[in-house]
């Protein structure tokens, strides 16, 4: 299974185990269980510490396994084999499980040893779903932290008649004693807040007593990683609020337009920006959704941005850097049918529709690149697009039309996403050429027909927006309130690329500064604020 140069990396994590564990399969007689079983004799064989046991005898899903610390009931439990994006959820849960410490916070790592109650997590996932490992390592961590919580992660793609059962049509999807808890990706302090009811209620409590701070950047992805960073090697007081630090970077698969870096993954990127941006000290506040902008009343004196949590902020400068998401068609039966076939990350779900009938909407780069990852795995795909010629590069399209399970409608507006028994079973469509209405029958329907600006919330606000709700911005990224600067995403900047938003961010953070030593009020005129 594994490779000499995986195996050596693997064996020197394995250094790291510190206590006794025992990897315990329950295996079958399908090739599968085979795989897996060669696949732990390779991981016993490469630790002193790490022993390997049958158990034909308990009620469990076949072929998986339990990795236990010894003599105890601390462990975790995969149903499949995590390989691919979940192999580094594998190493991690035999470190943690061996006594290696997480680098998770010690305030998390205290909240979840102090949960109480019972926690029995299942999370079905994908081999190929580059959000999965965040949610699988995060329920792994937390059952090795309390006794009280147990967690399986089970790959979808192996256990088909229980995704049938459980209408699991997204991944990765979380259940919680036996109910849905969750869909998409999701980090450690996210599934806290969702499981610790009063964890809100204390942050906002933490969040007021925060000093005024020199620049406030609000929103984690490239250009907020970027501008916090410019800001805080400046030796000012510098804090990020973000609703999820990497915004939609950490959604993104493959990435190989980073100059002199020819691949990387979203994921990867996102972890290496955080950790970038925590060398200089910045405070970064996640989960924090922006609600309200209050200006400053005069140049220099304190901007605050509301919390959705009931806490504010305040800083002599803020920089918006809130992104955009994936727009939506805003047609009946999208959000009915949302994660019950109606997607939007192809990597991700993709596999959950083996030999399945899909549509994919929009003849864009996105729109023609999904469509010939489904081909892949799905039975047929039908590409549509509204415009009378796809918009996606010619190297793409010649790919596309090369694949014999795949039609391509254009000229097609889609009006309706229809459904029986809670899942997709089609897709109605207009056809622009003759104001004809037809129907497509299918399972799945990926949508990829480009972003929306997270601008809603300063729509109340004097801020000038574009009509498509992008914060409008000069050279210098300011905008029309004095003090208040943006990037990336969400502002008018043309070409929406992380590169630019990075490069954007730092101008914009500059441009702070620069205002900041221009504009200095006196103590006096601060507190009468």
């Amino acid at each position: 299974m594994l490779d000499a140069n995986l195996k050596d990396q693997l064996k020197a994590y394995l250094e790291k185990v510190t206590q006794p564990i025992e990897l315990v399969a329950a295996l079958d007689d399908r090739e599968k269980s085979q795989e897996l079983d060669e696949l732990l004799q390779e991981i016993a064989s490469l630790s002193a510490h790490i022993t390997l046991r049958r158990d034909d005898d308990s009620d469990v899903r076949r072929p998986s396994f339990a990795i236990q610390r010894t003599g105890t009931d601390i462990g975790v439990r995969f149903a499949g084999i995590p390989m691919g994006h979940e192999f580094t959820s594998l190493v991690l849960a035999l470190l943690q499980v061996g006594g290696h410490p997480s680098k998770a916070a010690q305030d998390v790592i205290k909240q979840i040893e102090d949960l109480e109650g019972e926690f029995t997590f299942e999370t079905f996932f994908s081999l190929s779903c580059q959000n999965c490992p965040d949610v699988v390592q995060a329920l792994n961590l937390m059952s090795v932290l309390n006794s009280n919580i147990k967690h399986v992660a089970i790959d979808g793609a192996l256990f088909q008649d229980e995704v049938e059962q459980r209408e699991v049509m997204a991944v990765p999807s979380v259940f919680l004693n036996g109910k849905p808890f969750a869909q998409g990706r999701m980090s450690l302090e996210q599934i806290l807040a969702k499981v610790d009811t009063g964890a809100e209620a204390r942050e906002a409590e933490k969040l007021k007593t925060k000093d005024v701070f020199d620049v406030l950047v609000v929103g984690g992805g490239p250009a907020g990683a970027s501008a916090a960073i410019y800001a805080a090697r400046k030796g000012i007081s510098t804090g990020v609020a973000a609703e999820r630090f990497g915004g939609q970077v950490v959604d993104t698969m493959g990435i190989e337009n980073f100059i002199s870096v020819p691949y990387t993954e979203g994921p990867k990127l996102t972890a290496a920006l955080e950790e970038h941006v925590k060398e200089y000290g910045v405070d970064i506040m996640n989960l924090q959704r922006a609600e309200k902008l209050i200006p400053a009343s005069k140049p220099g004196l304190p901007h605050e941005i509301q919390l959705a949590n009931g806490a504010s902020l305040k800083a002599r400068s803020l920089i918006l850097s809130t992104g955009a998401r994936w727009r939506q068609m805003g047609v009946p039966g999208e959000e009915e049918y949302r994660n019950k076939g109606v997607a939007y990350c192809p990597h991700c779900d993709g596999p959950l529709f083996k030999g399945k009938r899909v549509a994919v909407i929009g003849g864009g780069n996105s729109g023609v690149e999904a469509a010939i990852d489904l081909a892949g795995i799905v039975s047929h795909v039908t590409l549509v697009e509204f415009d009378s010629q796809m918009r996606a590069d010619a190297v793409l399209q010649k790919k596309l039309r090369s694949l014999k399970n795949v039609d391509i409608i254009v000229s097609a507006q889609t009006t309706e996403v229809t459904g029986a028994d809670g899942r997709v079973n089609g897709l109605t469509y207009k056809d622009r050429t003759n104001d004809e209405i037809k129907h497509v029958e299918l399972e799945g329907v990926f949508v990829q027909i480009g972003l929306v600006p997270n601008t809603e919330w300063l729509k109340d606000s004097d801020l000038a927006l574009s009509p498509r709700g992008e914060i409008e911005i000069d050279a210098r990224g300011e905008t029309s309130i004095p003090g208040v600067f943006a990037a990336g995403d969400a502002t008018t900047v043309p070409y929406k690329q992380i590169v630019i938003a990075m490069g954007e961010g730092s101008k914009a953070s500059l441009s702070a500064f620069d205002f900041l030593i221009r504009n200095s009020v006196s103590e006096d005129e601060e507190a009468a604020a």
